[in-house]
This record gives structure tokens, sequence and C-alpha cells, in this order.
């Protein structure tokens, strides 16, 4: 049994007009899937990536704006970074945020690596960093920017707890993380940090640092939901289930999602973490000409229909 790296990041947006032009043109990434909630079917749940999907390339957003801001701190999500082919392409992106007026900053990490931080339409806080390809990279025709620059996925999280050893013990003993480095962060009020990769390369590393704020953070909009894992395309979504039941920790039930299976685990350091399935693909209910250009149900919603799209507020394709 083993995790092959992050399946995709789900945050909060509390204005989904402005996810949608943020996403799509400014980041250029793809919206290849438009869908619901499945526990909660008047709310939007869309999915961004490269042209197919990629598992690994998806950021996807619950629209929540009777929520709250939310507020940095121990128990959430520090930043994500996003990855591009390499140093040249993240120049580029520099100056593409110059021309757009997207405010960043630049940024070196514990591993001396370059940075480039901003935040998106909602102030969730990103990252972009450049980092040699693990996915099956697919370019999007339509993407404002070209191939040699563009986004290729998620490269890591980095993730903030209070206490630094119950979260590192549980990746490495429990996922199969293994333990790198250790740190002093320079983002995180001069914290300890330790970075945890799988095999390393993109989109398998994961960064934990600890937060001694006084506060909690808290899931809002602007936050990160939770952060999803892959299984090995070997494993049984059941075993996995198995394996966290013995950690004493609060498991979900595995859930069909349609597109994958996967269960819910809140983390030592209090942090959502999801393990989802890779096998599946977002064409299974439509055409990938047309990813994301109407909405989509799981079939034991689709008798609800014209309930759902009566009570979700109309959104424009910005392309």
């Amino acid at each position: 049994m083993s995790i092959t790296g992050i399946h995709h990041i789900t945050a909060i947006t509390g204005d989904l007009q402005a996810n949608l032009d943020f996403y799509v043109r400014v980041l250029g990434l793809r919206l290849v899937k438009r869908t619901v909630i499945q526990e909660e079917p008047n709310t939007y749940h869309l999915f961004y990536g490269d042209a197919a999907g990629t598992v690994g390339s998806d950021m996807t957003f619950f629209d929540w704006p009777h929520l709250g801001r939310d507020r940095a701190g121990a128990r959430n999500v520090v930043r994500t970074l996003l990855y591009v082919p390499d140093d040249v392409a993240l120049a580029a992106w520099a100056k593409r945020f110059d021309t757009l007026n997207v405010e960043y900053t630049r940024h070196t990490d514990h591993a001396g690596r370059e940075q480039i931080h901003f935040a998106d339409s909602d102030g969730q806080r990103l990252g972009l960093i450049a980092g040699g390809e693990t996915l099956a990279y697919q370019h999007w025709a339509a993407n404002p920017v070209p191939e040699a620059a563009a986004i290729r996925g998620v490269h890591s999280v980095v993730l903030g707890v209070r206490e630094l050893e119950p979260t590192v013990s549980f990746l490495v003993d429990v996922l199969g993380y293994q333990r790198g480095s250790e740190f002093i962060s320079t983002e995180a009020n001069e914290a300890r940090g330790t970075v945890l990769t799988i095999n390393g390369g993109a989109g398998r590393e994961l960064v934990v640092v600890e937060r001694t704020e006084v506060q909690f953070g808290f899931r809002a909009i602007g936050s990160v939901h939770h952060v999803a894992l892959a299984i090995s395309t070997d494993d049984a979504i059941e075993d996995w289930h198995t394996r966290l039941l013995a950690t004493g920790l609060k498991v979900t039930d595995v859930v069909r999602r349609h597109y994958f299976d996967s269960l819910y685990i809140r983390i030592p350091g209090g942090i959502l973490f999801e393990l989802a399935t890779s096998s599946g693909a977002l064409t299974i209910d439509e055409d990938a000409a047309t990813l994301g250009e109407r909405l989509t149900l799981p079939p034991f919603l689709e008798g609800q229909r014209a309930q759902i799209e009566a009570q979700l507020k109309p959104i424009t394709l910005p392309i």
C-alpha cells in the first residue's frame, strides 16, 4: 500500500465568478468539471486543471459565500505551491503578473529554490515554483499562457500545526512519507519545519511547519478545505480504510464520488486529508473536448437536475 503523491487540493471561494476568472484567465487552468458537492447539491464544486484534469493537476473549489474570511494560524494550510517547468517559466510569470497587476513577492525556500508568492481572488495563499515534471501533463489549447511556461499541477503544500512531531510521525509511519530535511521557516514566524517526500519530485512533497501562534486557523473563504492524496492504482481504498481506522483517529466511511472513491481523516495537527483512488477519469460523463462546459451530476442526483440547476447561480465561462 502506498501514496503516490497529491491527488488534488480543495479550497473555499466566496465569489465563484471571480474565482473562475482568476484560475482560467490569470493562471491559465482549464475548468475541467462543473459539478456540485454531492452532500450539498445546491452548492457548486468546480475543478481546474490541465486539459484533461490529470490527477495531481487539479485545484477544486467549494462555493460557500456565507462563510467569513479565513484566519492564518495552526491547524491550517499555510500555502499551496503550483509548479512550472523551469526558472525561465518562473521569470515569465513575474512578467505576466506585472502585466496583469497581480501582486506578488519573491521568496527563497528552505532548499534555496526560488518561488513567487501571490494570492488568488479570495486571498488564498499560493506560490509558483520550478520543478521537474512528474505528471502526464496535457496542455489546454485555449490556455492564455504558452505551453513552455504553463502551470503543470500542484507541487507541494505547506501545513501549519501547533506541534511538529505528531503530524510528521503520522505522515511517515501511517502514510509512508520519507522524512527529509529540517529547517527554520522564513515564512511562518521563524518556525521549525520538516520536509516530507514520496520518492521526490513535483507533487510528492509536503512541508510541515510549527505554528505557535495563540490562535488556531480555521477553514473559511480563502483557505484550503482539505488536501487530497492519491493512493496507488494497485491499492484498494477499503484496505486504506482499515489501516486508518487502526490509528484510532476519526475516519469517514469510503465515499463513492463517481469520478473516484475516497475517504477522509483529520490527521494529528487538525488538518483534513482525503485519500482518493487515481484510476477514475473526469471524462467518464462528458467528452474531453467539452469538459466543464455543462453541469455534470453523479447518477444518483440526475433525477434532481431541474431542482438543482434552479438553485445554482449562473456563471459565465471566461474563455
